[in-house]
């Protein structure tokens, strides 16, 4: 539900990044935040191919060897987030809310299933209607996961977040079992269209829906060295 009033929010866009960089700055924001230096932050950024496990994950799921990951150009990182196992990569949009959960209830499942919403809302400007699933953390079309939703919480800070596919080489999918699930097949709105989407305009819907919902007031920082203007001021 959409809190009342309006409160900051520093949008981070990092365009394309390998993951150790972006999650040492989630680390970095998340100190920051917890210290009051800061308000909350939403990182957007696509992210070179990498495997990531999270707190929940089998290695049952990782359906090849590491060293096949690496001769394919695939990082692969043991992370802290909830979750399974999943892929990130060119064409999906990953966005890292770094907020204060405190404000927000404390309520760790009714923050997963507003994540859940902000994604549903964004593909009904593609003309897409998407869903979720009981029992199942996620945003679907039919039988096709479109996002996954995984976080990680310290000290009511909440990091890491939502991937959801626009244009992704779902090829890359096939190396594991996403979120430790066979029965059904990852999608893309690039592959319930049948062409391909337009992501920035992906970008700005989820940023803005994201916004809109929390009723955040967002203010764009289009650089690192915007950020470290920022940071160095706060």
């Amino acid at each position: 539900m959409c809190s009342s009033g309006h409160v900051p929010l520093y949008r981070i866009e990092l365009g394309r990044t390998d993951y150790k960089s972006a999650w040492d700055l989630q680390k970095k924001l998340v100190s920051l935040r917890s210290r009051g230096k800061i308000p909350d932050c939403l990182i957007i950024t696509e992210h070179d191919p990498v495997v990531t496990m999270g707190r929940a994950s089998s290695k049952d799921n990782l359906l090849i060897s590491r060293e096949e990951l690496q001769n394919q150009g695939i990082e692969f990182f043991k992370i802290e987030r909830g979750g399974d196992i999943t892929f990130h990569g060119p064409g999906q949009i990953v966005a890292y809310p770094i907020l204060d959960l405190t404000n927000r209830g404390r309520d760790l499942h009714r923050y997963l299933r507003d994540l859940e919403q902000i994604i549903i809302e964004t593909l009904i400007e593609f003309k897409i209607k998407a869903t979720t699933k009981k029992g199942l953390t996620g945003v679907w079309v039919a039988n096709h996961k479109l996002a996954a939703i995984g976080v990680a919480v310290s000290r009511w800070i909440s990091y890491h977040g939502m991937a959801l596919n626009v244009n992704t080489d779902l090829d890359y999918f096939n190396h594991i079992n996403p979120c430790g699930i066979t029965q059904f097949p990852v999608g893309s709105i690039s592959s319930i269209l049948g062409k391909k989407a337009d992501i920035e305009k992906a970008v700005k819907s989820l940023s803005n829906n994201f916004a809109k919902y929390f009723g955040y007031d967002m203010k764009v920082l289009e650089s690192i060295s915007d950020l470290s203007e920022d940071l160095a001021v706060a």
